[in-house]
Formats: structure tokens, sequence, C-alpha cells
């Protein structure tokens, strides 16, 4: 019995000490020098990155950084422009004729707890009284992930933070995707209808997102990207649900996207790649991805 504890109490240690990791180390396949992978959480500050065992040594010996996006692209006025159009209705339409009487005052009530205000104050109608469901969903999903995390500053986060320090040391910087692929994936790819029901699903299920959102914030804070995972695939099994083909656009795909460019870049260069953590773990995901290329992929500890 007690040689069952024991051995129960190093499996179970072991099995902590493999999730509990952000930063890896990718090898092999003829690669000259090794490149590196770690997954960010896009509300964590900066300082954070010294927390992650390895980082320093990893940003040192790589020669340049690729995110998701070009970060600095993120924010310059054409980007901003093309996001802001993205997640509007189109000219004429406003929230309030797409959702019912009775469902605007579920979203009001759902705002007003968030944000203290809510459309039917008359500035607030006119910053957000145009945008599209999935607009509003995205703002409300980030401004109560914000409402978690305290005082965020954009100017400080994680991670910019990579490819800043990048360009300080005259390392080049690179994105595996465009801020146009991302709008088209984020906004494009339903109908108004399932947007709205999205949006209903945001505000009926408060306390359970909420509950979801703190989970996946902890788990990255924890550094156990399974456990983040785990977060992230609750379901509630209705149709507030992802579809596996949504699932697929937002998350899947993109993995495998990601797999297939990757070689060159690193082929060129050893090279630091800072993705969200929810790309990491799993069959389909960018670690077993590599894995499965052929790859060494090791948790640097």
């Amino acid at each position: 019995m007690k040689k069952t504890i024991i051995t129960a109490l190093f499996l179970s240690m072991a099995a902590v000490n493999m999730s509990a990791q952000l930063l890896y180390k990718i090898s092999g396949k003829g690669l000259a020098a090794p490149s590196y992978i770690v997954g960010t959480y896009h509300l964590a500050p900066s300082s954070f990155a010294d927390s992650i065992p390895g980082m320093r040594k990893a940003m040192a010996d790589c020669q340049q950084t690729y995110g998701e996006l070009v970060t600095s692209q993120m924010i310059s006025a054409d980007s901003t422009a093309m996001l802001q159009q993205a997640m509007m209705l189109p000219d004429g339409m406003t929230i309030d004729k797409v959702l019912s009487a009775e469902e605007m005052t579920r979203l009001n009530d759902y705002m007003k707890k968030l944000m203290g205000i809510d459309l039917t104050n008359p500035l607030l109608k006119q910053q957000m009284g145009k945008m599209s469901p999935q607009g509003l969903n995205t703002t409300l999903t980030m401004l109560g992930f914000m409402k978690k995390e305290g005082n965020v500053n954009p100017n400080n986060l994680l991670d910019d933070y990579f490819q800043k320090e990048a360009l300080a040391q005259g390392k080049g910087v690179g994105g595996l995707e465009t801020i146009e692929f991302q709008i088209r994936v984020l906004f494009k790819g339903m109908t108004l209808e399932r947007q709205k029901e999205g949006l209903m699903c945001l505000i009926d299920n408060a306390d359970f997102m909420d509950e979801m959102g703190e989970k996946v914030r902890r788990a990255y804070y924890s550094k156990d990207i399974i456990a983040l995972k785990e977060a992230m695939d609750t379901k509630l099994h209705n149709s507030c649900d992802s579809t596996p083909e949504e699932e697929a656009q937002l998350i899947d795909n993109r993995n495998a996207d990601w797999a297939t460019k990757m070689p060159a870049i690193m082929s060129q260069k050893p090279t630091l790649f800072a993705v969200g953590a929810g790309h990491l773990p799993g069959p389909k995901g960018v670690l077993s991805l590599l894995r499965n290329a052929g790859y060494q992929v090791e948790a640097v500890k």
C-alpha cells in the first residue's frame, strides 16, 4: 500500500513537471542550431518573461523572433482602421436592430455589471452601438479578462516585448500571419445569426465564461499548458460550444499552417516563436505537429 502511494506521488509529480512548461527547444532534422517556441498569454505583462525558465538564454541564442503577427504593424493607423471597420455592422445598421428588445435588455444588464455603463448611455451607444455581435463579443470578452488581470499596460505586454527586445538587439522580427488573415478568422467567418447566438451565449452564461476565463488565466501563470487546454476545451454541451468547423478555423488549421511555415524560417536562422499558449498542447497542437514532422521538441526547465 505504501509503495503504491509513493509510486502515485512520483507519477503525479512527473505529470506536473511535464505540463508546467511554456518554453520548448526545437532541434534535429538538419537544423544547424536550435530554435525555441514560447507560449504567451496576450494580457501577460512583459515582466512575466523573467519567470519562464531558460527564457533569457533562448532570447540570446536566437537571431530572430516571430509572433502570430508583427506587433508593431498591429498598432499602425491602417491596421487599427481595418480592425475597427471589421468589427462594425454594415452601414445603417445598429445592434438594437439586430437584437430583440428583450435581448437588448440582457445585453445592457451584462454591460452594466461588467463596465458600470450600458448602451442606454448616448456616448457609449455612439461608440459601441454600431458594432457587430462578434465585435461586441470580442470586446466584452477582452474587457472581462482585463478586469481580472488588473492594471493592464498595453505598451508593456509579453508578445510585444519579445519583438521589441529582438529589434533593440538588431535582430529581425516576423509574423506567421497577417492582420488581414486574423480579421477574416475572427470577424468574417460567421453569419450574422451565428454571431448573435455567440453574443447571447456570452451574456447568458456569464458565470461559466467567467470561471473558464479564470481557469485559463491561472493555468497560464502556473505555466501549465495541459490545464490551460483543459480549461479552453470545457463545454456547455449545447449550441454555445464551437462547432468542429469553427474550432478548426480558429485553432487547428492555424496550428497546421504555422507548423508548415516554421521549418523554412528555422532553417534560415535560429528563431524564437512566441504564440498563444493554447496553440501548443494537444494532438493537433504545434508541439505535436513539429514532433510528427521529425523535430525533437523538449521542454526547457
